[in-house]
């Protein structure tokens, strides 16, 4: 099921202040960043550590780049801060069938592409303690 802590999504106003606050502070560095238009984002991952599954964790920084976005609507109601967390798993169809046949809301009936090409869903808050959480499939590229 479940293999790591793929990464820590968090919401901020200005992408660019954010990735070098992490820089400075923490020495991590961008390996990649993008524009998701469908999820209304403008995003960096910053790079943890790598696993012996040839994954790795992640820091997602998340601005939003429309205000009626999911993240926009977030942060205008909550402030910076955490705004999800996201598991790693080699199947995220399977698993995101077998953790709602258990109760848990998944709010995508079918997997939507996401960060570097990943597949993903997220389940409810409400249905997992008020923490957003996300699964995902890496691409096989990342």
């Amino acid at each position: 099921m479940l293999t790591r802590i793929d990464h820590i999504g968090i919401a901020c106003h200005d992408l660019d202040t954010t990735v070098a606050f992490y820089r400075s502070t923490y020495g991590f560095e961008v390996c990649h960043t993008e524009v998701n238009e469908e999820q209304g984002v403008r995003e960096a991952m910053l790079r943890v550590n790598g696993t012996s599954d040839g994954g790795a964790t992640y820091l997602q920084l998340l601005e939003p780049v429309r205000e009626d976005s999911a993240v926009g609507k977030w942060l205008a109601k909550n402030g910076e801060g955490v705004h999800h967390i996201a598991f790693g798993t080699p199947d995220v169809d399977g698993d995101a069938a077998a953790i709602g046949g258990k109760g848990v809301r998944v709010l995508y009936e079918e997997p939507r592409t996401g960060t570097m090409g990943s597949r993903i869903t997220f389940l409810h808050p409400k249905d997992c303690h008020g923490v957003l959480t996300e699964l995902v499939t890496s691409s096989p590229e990342h």
